[in-house]
């Protein structure tokens, strides 16, 4: 066989793989559900942050903080996030919807409207070279929920409404600017609205009780107050798909399982609940000396509010175990998808304790 020859069937072997593997990638595709794609694009998309950015220049993993919990001024709702260093941060687009500016570029870090804005000779003047440079490198980091953002420290947003407040005295703003100088006196009044009830809050130490009410009122909403009936909350593809990455036989119908699998449902279901419901669960149901409980915990859970959410865990945790090839691969999903409740979760991988338990919940 020539060379040429043993080429052409290399590269003819090489495009029917690709056509293979095409196929099947299509294949596989077809099946997932819309939970599944998602979370498999978004792991891609962190994937690609980590390839492509120096190490000093990775996302910064936000531990607190979601979407539908902005920080309101008024009327204004700006995202915000706390980090894993402790920085307090808003959201760039946010904070500009907040200063009533036009996006712009604004979310691919360079070159964005607010740059341009403190660069302006209306406003530049006025602007600190500490807080200029703040500004046109935003923080990027990756909040809880998975994905990139770019953000500034919360305090930026004071400091940039001074400079355009004063500039504002010294008329040096255009017509075109006024509206924004607007924006930034509702934020400064709402800024001391806070700051003085924060302060009286901290003198008085109300601040305390105040957290002891907002965890009564996830309570309220998460710990029903009648035990509530059994029915089934976990699929039997959950338990397939843990059995199947820890290459155990999974037995169709059997409700024994290794007291691990109630680790695991702790660890992977119940503690991503919000703080404060998996001790109150733990509380009502306690284990009977011999580590077994009375009940399972989500019998406790209101129709409400504690069982959708723990219905969303079952279904987003599947979805990350049924995409994983291996159980470290999982692992690492998991961590990425859930980084705030899981910065020091055992995931319970190592040996299976010999005992079995009558059903999946009852160590969880």
């Amino acid at each position: 066989m020539s060379i040429d020859q043993q080429g052409g069937i290399t590269k003819a072997a090489q495009a029917i793989s690709k056509l293979g593997a095409a196929k099947g990638g299509k294949e596989r595709a077809a099946r997932l559900t819309a939970d599944e794609r998602r979370a498999i694009a978004k792991q891609a998309a962190i994937a690609r942050w980590d390839k492509t950015l120096p190490k000093a220049a990775r996302p910064v993993k936000a531990t607190h903080g979601s979407p539908d919990r902005p920080l309101r001024i008024g009327s204004l709702e700006i995202p915000c996030y706390v980090l894993e260093d402790g920085r307090r941060v808003l959201v760039q687009r946010g904070m500009m919807a907040a200063l009533d500016m036009k996006q712009g570029t604004a979310g691919r870090g360079a070159g964005d409207r607010l740059a341009k804005f403190i660069a302006g000779k209306s406003v530049g003047p006025f602007v600190s070279e500490k807080l200029a440079h703040v500004i046109i490198s935003p923080i990027l980091f990756q909040p809880p929920i998975g994905g990139i953002a770019y953000g500034y420290e919360a305090t930026i947003l004071a400091d940039l409404c001074d400079a355009v407040l004063t500039a504002r005295k010294e008329g040096k703003l255009n017509y075109q600017q006024k509206h924004i100088a607007e924006q930034c006196e509702i934020l400064v009044r709402g800024f001391a609205r806070v700051g003085i009830i924060a302060l009286v809050d901290e003198a008085t130490g109300y601040q305390a009780d105040r957290a002891r009410d907002e965890l009564n009122k996830i309570l309220k909403a998460y710990i029903s107050k009648e035990l509530l009936p059994w029915t089934q909350r976990f699929p039997d593809e959950f338990f397939k798909q843990i059995y199947r990455l820890r290459n155990w036989q999974y037995k169709e119908g059997s409700h024994k399982r290794p007291r691990i699998v109630g680790k695991l449902i702790k660890n992977l279901i119940y503690k991503p609940l919000p703080p404060g419901v998996l001790p109150e669960l733990e509380k009502r149901n306690p284990p009977d000396e011999k580590g077994y409980r009375k009940h399972r915990h989500h019998q406790f859970l209101t129709t409400e509010t504690g069982h959708p959410h723990l219905d969303r865990q079952l279904v987003e945790v599947t979805a990350l175990m049924r995409v994983s090839e291996t159980r470290e691969e999982f692992e690492r999903l998991f961590k990425r998808a859930f980084p705030k409740r899981n910065e020091q979760m055992d995931l319970a991988y190592g040996a299976i304790a010999e005992e079995e338990s009558e059903d999946e919940e009852v160590t969880a």
